[in-house]
């Protein structure tokens, strides 16, 4: 496992400059408006979304698991507790095929996934009349606060 970091950014290609060198890890993918890298030390996924106006905000958080049945865990312990999910889904968001579940905390919404393959489609990422960008299917009520 690790934690994923999803932030908005004013300039993509600075951003990526800078997270580049400061963990000394290129990207791992880069398309338009969105970049995210796996860095090892920490075990980190950082996500950016060109988001202008809202630099240095945060999109969301997350944690990135080995399998599917881990998401599965996951749901059930988190739903288990009185807290409402999206239920676990197969999706493609951010440029990957997951499996994945969303939760909105009191100040952050959270997302708990397995990439399970690449996409070549930003399908999912929502960018609103004010600029927000979201990273969740549009139609969860769970995560519609973000839009």
């Amino acid at each position: 496992m690790r934690l994923q970091l999803a932030l908005n950014v004013n300039d993509l290609d600075e951003s990526i400059d800078f997270y580049t060198k400061m963990f000394d890890t290129p990207p791992l993918k880069v398309k338009d408006g969105y970049a995210n890298f796996a860095i090892e030390n920490p075990p980190l996924k950082l996500v950016l979304f060109e988001a202008e106006g809202q630099g240095g905000s945060l999109n969301h958080l997350g944690v990135e698991v080995e399998e599917a049945s881990q998401v599965e865990a996951a749901e059930a312990r988190i739903t288990g507790a009185g807290l409402a999910t999206t239920g676990v889904d197969d999706t493609l968001c951010c440029y990957a095929a997951k499996t994945e579940t969303w939760v909105e905390g009191p100040d952050t919404r959270w997302e708990w996934y397995v990439k399970t393959g690449d996409s070549d489609s930003a399908e999912n990422i929502v960018v609103t009349d004010g600029g927000t960008v979201c990273c969740a299917p549009e139609t969860d009520e769970v995560v519609q606060s973000c839009c």
